[in-house]
């Protein structure tokens, strides 16, 4: 199961399946995961430590009760095929890596060695115009891949999301192995340069506010953030066209006000999974007004929560006290969770600060870090049954207040953005 999780992963990135003529026609994705999921209703290691597991299987819900109060009935159906894999994928995953770290550190492994190939790939682009695959560069000179990252901005949120995995496997053998994988970094680092994607390298000064917060306290991280914002927006890239007025970040913005419209409008079920583009030219080009404009609150509280859990879980173990113990092993394994649940903490931190200026709230790549989180604090809860417990039951009315702030936040941006315009 863990074998074919893997494999899972590494077609879901590298794609052999989207640009390899032996391969077209062949549900290479469909096979795999049908088969690990086969393998995962057999098994006696079923994890379902944690309100993820519920709240996906409600978001599923959700998207489909959307459609059909808008009249689609069919579209129940349809969302049901398209996002029902990735329920299957992030339930698999999860309990796949939930039974040792090292299993962990072999996904980090999986997927930064997946990532560094699509950036070697960007790279090809730039030396002779086409990568490998037969993709060229867009048409204002960015990499891009194919299948899910044919969008250079999607290939800078694989990028930052990796990145901090990168850099936790350098941590970890003898020299030789930590200039690889350093280099692995850079090259990713490089990788988001070549996209020349503006949320891809918010989400790098996001990742390294977070880590300097946690080293050096706040007030260093914002100082520090500030000055590498500034640095990064004196670097040829369109970071320098970080204006409200210039076209391209108004027609975001005003596809945010639109999309919030869509909810006053539909404030219980939204318009529809699916329907964003229906009632504007643009894509929502924002994770949360998506699933706030397509599902409504209904959906979007639930989205809040999955996502939510994710981040509180990570700083749980890191806020948690080592475990009263005189075992130096077991010390040692109490550190070993606390740096993956740091890498994980920052992963999420440029997956979604990058998803915050793009439309993928339903992306299977998010779903597979979510089931990284979720295995990894399951497992952990089994090594260390002194961790919490996470239970809906006992905490989802706090969704509710949460909720319904995020939602006031982003009207009152949004307004603040166009009269800035």
């Amino acid at each position: 199961m863990f074998v074919l999780s893997l494999v899972y992963l590494m077609l879901t990135i590298i794609r052999p399946q989207d640009y390899m003529p032996a391969l077209t026609g062949i549900p290479l994705l469909p096979v795999v995961l049908l088969l690990a999921f086969l393998l995962w209703l057999g098994s006696n290691t079923k994890v379902f430590a944690g309100p993820q597991f519920l709240l996906l299987l409600l978001f599923l819900l959700a998207l489909m009760v959307s459609d059909a109060a808008n009249g689609w009935v069919g579209g129940a159906l349809v969302q049901l095929k398209t996002f029902g894999p990735i329920v299957i994928a992030f339930f698999v995953l999860a309990s796949a890596i939930a039974a040792s770290p090292r299993r962990v550190v072999v996904a980090f492994f999986v997927f930064v060695l997946c990532s560094i190939v699509l950036a070697l790939h960007g790279w090809n682009q730039t030396r002779v115009g086409v990568g490998w695959t037969g993709t060229p560069l867009s048409l204002d000179g960015r990499i891009q891949y194919v299948g899910i990252f044919n969008d250079p901005n999607d290939l800078g949120l694989l990028f930052a999301t990796a990145f901090p995995m990168a850099v936790y496997l350098s941590g970890r053998g003898g020299f030789l192995r930590r200039v690889i994988w350093l280099a692995g970094a850079a090259l990713l680092l490089y990788g988001i340069f070549l996209t020349n994607s503006r949320g891809a390298m918010l989400a790098v000064v996001a990742i390294g506010a977070v880590y300097l917060w946690r080293r050096r306290g706040l007030v260093t991280a914002l100082v520090l953030s500030g000055v590498g914002l500034v640095g990064m927006m004196m670097m040829p890239s369109r970071l320098q066209q970080l204006d409200v007025s210039e076209s391209s970040a108004f027609g975001r913005v005003d596809a945010w006000y639109e999309g919030l419209h869509m909810f006053l409008a539909k404030p219980l079920f939204g318009v529809g999974a699916g329907n964003f583009t229906d009632y504007n030219e643009l894509t929502a080009h924002n994770s949360l007004i998506l699933v706030l404009a397509e599902t409504g609150f209904f959906g979007y509280i639930i989205w809040l929560a999955f996502v939510g859990y994710g981040f509180w879980m990570m700083l749980t173990i890191l806020r948690q006290a080592p475990p009263p113990s005189d075992d130096a092993e077991q010390a040692k394994a109490w550190q070993v969770e606390r740096g993956l649940a740091f890498t994980l903490l920052l992963s999420l931190t440029g997956l979604f600060t990058a998803a915050f200026f793009l439309s993928r709230s339903y992306t299977v790549l998010l779903y597979l870090v979510a089931a990284l989180v979720v295995g990894e604090y399951a497992g952990a809860r089994q090594r260390f049954p002194d961790l919490p417990h996470f239970r809906l039951a006992d905490g989802w009315w706090r969704w509710l207040p949460i909720a319904m702030i995020s939602i006031a936040a982003l009207f009152v941006m949004v307004a603040l953005l166009l009269h800035s315009a």
